[in-house]
């Protein structure tokens, strides 16, 4: 296998440039329209550990999502992916949307700290419970979070603050990254790509939908497929998506990807 031709998506990708220049136009304009938005919310001590919050036009109780942007770990921020909580928000769902650390200037593992610690904060400020949806990099993340014992870390939590997940694109085995220039910033031992792959975590037997691009690299094809079978969870390609298209159905309320989650979102808040 060529582990950077699999996994090096900007690279695939002949127009992820420019795809990426009209992300963060499109969201700039998003975050300017939208009429009940709560920016820069700090969750945390540094700078990137802060979040948008997007409420429904509708006032009153809503489900809440989060939106956890993509980048490898080492790229992007909220204000990249803004729009994309545009379809679920016209559903009546409330989506936050973080920013958080990026490799090489913090680890990973202080990467999903942070992202434990945004969720926690969400909850204990609404005492309602996430769906955790995110894009590549968001989508392991999403999946970690599905994965945290929320009482160990503080017992003010309940023990389900995120109890269901919606990754796209995700990466959930870290080991294959290792060969590839991905993981440079990552600084990663065998051991620690180990221990941060939610595939090889055990399963918390709660909802999860992994989704894929169709026209995605076979790698993120078997990965997606594989964890969901792992944590008996579903999967679901989407035809002649890439890695970055993926994410155009999110904007469309009327798109089945948008309904879904919106639908795993309102389940959670009427438990």
């Amino acid at each position: 296998m060529d582990a950077e031709a699999e996994y090096n998506n900007r690279a695939r990708v002949p127009d992820s440039g420019a795809i990426l220049a009209r992300w963060i136009a499109d969201a700039a304009a998003f975050r300017a329209a939208w009429p009940r938005a709560r920016l820069d919310v700090a969750y945390g001590e540094t700078e990137r550990e802060a979040l948008d919050l997007f409420l429904p036009e509708a006032e009153g109780p809503c489900p809440l999502a989060l939106f956890i942007h993509g980048g490898y770990w080492q790229a992007l921020d909220r204000k990249a992916v803004s729009h994309f909580a545009r379809g679920m928000l016209l559903r009546g769902v409330a989506v936050a949307v973080p920013s958080y650390g990026l490799c090489p200037e913090v680890s990973l593992a202080t990467i999903v700290a942070q992202l434990r610690r945004c969720a926690a904060s969400l909850y204990l400020g609404a005492r309602q419970r996430i769906l955790a949806t995110g894009h590549s990099a968001g989508g392991h993340l999403a999946a970690m979070l599905l994965a945290t014992d929320w009482p160990a870390l503080d017992a003010a939590l309940g023990t389900d603050v995120v109890p269901a997940a919606l990754p796209i694109s995700g990466v959930f085995e870290l080991e294959p990254l290792l060969p590839t220039s991905i993981a440079r910033a990552l600084q990663l031992s065998r051991e620690e790509a180990r221990a941060l792959s939610p595939r090889l975590l055990p399963s918390p037997g709660l909802p999860l939908h992994a989704v894929v691009g169709g026209a995605e690299s076979d790698e993120f094809r078997r990965q997606s497929r594989d964890f969901a079978d792992a944590w008996g969870g579903t999967a679901e390609e989407i035809p002649g998506a890439n890695h970055f298209t993926v994410l155009d159905p999110l904007t469309d309320p009327d798109h089945p990807l948008t309904a879904r989650a919106a639908e795993m979102a309102a389940r959670l808040a009427s438990l």
